[in-house]
């Protein structure tokens, strides 16, 4: 199941991440790996807030969708 549709509040294990090799690095430099867990804090207006790591980064529902929990 992709990020960008699950609910607010719950906390996922990364299973995998997809897209191209520039996506993968950028996602992994923001600390999304696969086994790491994050937590959807807040969706709105096609933007996604998460934690991750014990810090809050805020993604695009179109980069949310290339991580799979």
């Amino acid at each position: 199941m992709p990020l960008s549709i699950a609910p607010n509040g719950t906390v996922n294990s990364i299973a995998k991440i997809t897209g191209n090799d520039k996506v993968r690095k950028h996602l992994a430099s923001l600390g999304f790996v696969e086994g790491e867990t994050v937590k959807v804090i807040s969706s709105m207006s096609g933007n996604i807030i998460l934690q991750i790591k014990g810090s809050r980064i805020a993604i695009d529902c179109e980069l949310a969708k290339r991580i799979l929990i």
